[in-house]
């Protein structure tokens, strides 16, 4: 006599589900920003604030900016609003900008400085 538990033929050979995501397989996709982690904690922290407080300087005087992407291109326009990952730049059209896709930016006045 057995004290194992009896169960339908066809439960007794199915495989334990699957999970959903293998929780042991690194994560390629999340992007974590440079500033606010390791040994450089504090240097991080304050680039972000000066960061923070030139779009906001920038974003209230609604001062013309270029916006130069990674691949050359150039948006032009006034900062709408901004958060961790994306720039609302208004000019001829409403544009998202990722900031991960910035190369560089700078006030529209200051091309020949």
């Amino acid at each position: 006599m057995s004290l194992e538990p009896k169960l339908p033929a066809n439960k007794q050979s199915a495989p334990p589900p699957a999970r959903a995501r293998n929780r042991s397989a690194p994560v390629s996709n999340l992007h974590l920003p440079a500033y606010g982690y390791g040994q450089n904690q504090e240097q991080g922290l304050a680039q972000r604030q000066a960061e923070l407080f030139y779009m906001q300087k920038q974003i209230q005087a609604q001062t013309p900016m270029v916006v130069v992407l990674e691949d050359g291109e150039l948006v032009e326009g006034c900062i709408e609003w901004y958060d961790r990952n994306v720039l609302k730049v208004r000019g001829r059209s409403k544009t998202l900008v990722y900031k991960a896709a910035i190369k560089y930016m700078y006030k529209l006045g200051d091309a020949g400085q």
